[in-house]
C-alpha cells in the first residue's frame, strides 16, 4: 500500500467509525450489557429551576408558563430567573410573574457576563435540594420534572439530562435527531457524555462554582461528576421543545460548543485517560474523534486527487481511488446546492457546515477569541 493509499484508508476508516461504527457499537453494548436504575416517582425534593436569560422577551412568556405547569408539588418548587444585562423587555416580564407568583425570583445581573456566571449567582440563591438548569428559550412539557428527578433517585446518578425535542426540516434537526440517538444509547448502556444544556438536574451539593471564562458548563458539570465515578443519565421523557435552526446560525452555535470542546480536554486531561475516566471509549469516540473529523476529510480529498492523478499504483488501487474522488466532489456538490438538491442536499449541507464549525472552534481556543456570552 502506497502512503496515499494509506492516508485515505485512514482518513476513511476514522470517517465510517466516527459516525456509523461508534453508534452501532453503543447500540449493541447498549443491548447486551444495559445499567439502568429504577425510577423512583415518589421521589419529591425540593428543587430549584434555574433560568440564565439575556433578551429573551420573545420566548420568556412560554417558558414561564411550561415552568409553572410542571406536574409536581408547587410548594417544593421554586424559580430563579437570571437576567444577564437584559436590554429588552425580559426583566418587566419576569418581574410581572413574581408579582403574581411568590415561587418566581429574579436576579438582575447589571452588565452581560455569561451563563457561567448566572449560573453561579442562581447557585448561591437557590434553596432547593436538586438545581435543574433550563435554557430560556424551550418550552417543557407538564412530566418533564418529575420524569428527571425518578432517575436522579438513584444515589448511583449524579445528572440527569432531558430529552431535546427539536422540530423542523432544517438539517440540524436530522442531525440532532441522530445525535440525540446516540445519546439515548449512551445513557442505556452506562453513562451520557455531557448533559443536554436546556434541561438537566443534578443534587445542589454536586454544583461547584463555575470557572467565569467556561464555555461549556454542559460537558463540564456532568464530566465532573463522571470522573467521581457518578452516572450521567438521559430522561427520555423529560421532554424540552425547540425549532431547528438554519444551517448559517446552527454554525455559530456549533462552533462555540467546538471551541468549548477543545478548552474542556485542555482544563480537564483527565478525561483523555483509561484509568481515570469511567466513560474513556464515549469521550474519544462521540468527542474527540468529532474534533479530528475535519482534518480526516481533507486528506482523503487530497490523497485521492492526487492518487488519480499521479503516478501512483495501477489497477484497482487507482480506480478505487478515482471512485472516491468522484464520491466527494458529488458529495461536495450537493451541499454547495443545499436545499436545491433535495433532502440530500440539505444533509450534506449540515455535515459539512458543521465540520467546518469544528476548525473555527479550534481557531477561537488557540486565539482566545471565543466569547462567554451565548
Amino acid at each position: 500500500m502506497s502512503g496515499l493509499e494509506f492516508v485515505a484508508a485512514g482518513a476513511l476508516i476514522l470517517l465510517a467509525y466516527t459516525y456509523f461504527g461508534y453508534p452501532l457499537l453503543l447500540g449493541l453494548l447498549a443491548r447486551l450489557f444495559p445499567w439502568r436504575p429504577r425510577p423512583d416517582p415518589t421521589w419529591e425534593p425540593t428543587v430549584s429551576l434555574c433560568v440564565a436569560a439575556y433578551n429573551a422577551e420573545a420566548y420568556i412568556e412560554a417558558k414561564l408558563q411550561s415552568l409553572v405547569s410542571q406536574v409536581y408539588p408547587a410548594g417544593k418548587v421554586e424559580i430563579v430567573v437570571y437576567s444577564d444585562g437584559s436590554t429588552d423587555t425580559t426583566e418587566s416580564i419576569v418581574a410581572a410573574w413574581a408579582q403574581r407568583d411568590p415561587r418566581i425570583h429574579l436576579i438582575r445581573g447589571a452588565t452581560r457576563q455569561g451563563k457561567p456566571t448566572a449560573l453561579n449567582r442562581m447557585r448561591e440563591q437557590a434553596t432547593g435540594d436538586v438545581v435543574v438548569i433550563t435554557d430560556a428559550r424551550q418550552t417543557l412539557d407538564s412530566g418533564a420534572l418529575r420524569a428527571l428527578l425518578s432517575l436522579l433517585a438513584a444515589p448511583e446518578v449524579g445528572c440527569v439530562t432531558g430529552n431535546l425535542v427539536v422540530d423542523g426540516m432544517a438539517g440540524s434537526g436530522a442531525y440532532w435527531r441522530y445525535e440525540n440517538w446516540i445519546r439515548k444509547q449512551e445513557s442505556r448502556f452506562r453513562s451520557v457524555v455531557g448533559m443536554t444544556g436546556p434541561l438537566s438536574a443534578l443534587r445542589r451539593r454536586d454544583l461547584g462554582p463555575l470557572p467565569i471564562d467556561l464555555v461549556l458548563d454542559d460537558l463540564w458539570i456532568p464530566m465532573q461528576l463522571r470522573l467521581r465515578g457518578a452516572r450521567v443519565l438521559l430522561a427520555e421523557d423529560a421532554i424540552a421543545r425547540d425549532q431547528a435552526f438554519a444551517d448559517e446560525r446552527e454554525f455559530g452555535r456549533k462552533a462555540r460548543t467546538l471551541a468549548g470542546n477543545y478548552q474542556l480536554f485542555s482544563r480537564m486531561p483527565r478525561l483523555l485517560l483509561p484509568v481515570v475516566n469511567p466513560s474513556w471509549f464515549e469521550t474519544v469516540s462521540h468527542k474527540i474523534t468529532r474534533l479530528l473529523c475535519p482534518w480526516a476529510m481533507l486528506a482523503l480529498l487530497l490523497a485521492c486527487a492526487a492518487g488519480a492523478a499521479g503516478p501512483m499504483s495501477q489497477g484497482l488501487p487507482r480506480a478505487v481511488m478515482r471512485w472516491l474522488l468522484l464520491a466527494q466532489v458529488v458529495f461536495y456538490a450537493m451541499a454547495a446546492l443545499g436545499a436545491r438538491a433535495g433532502r440530500i442536499g440539505v444533509l450534506a449541507r449540515t455535515f459539512v457546515v458543521l465540520n467546518a464549525a469544528a476548525v473555527v472552534g479550534l481557531w477561537r481556543f488557540a486565539t482566545s477569541r471565543q466569547k462567554i456570552t451565548w
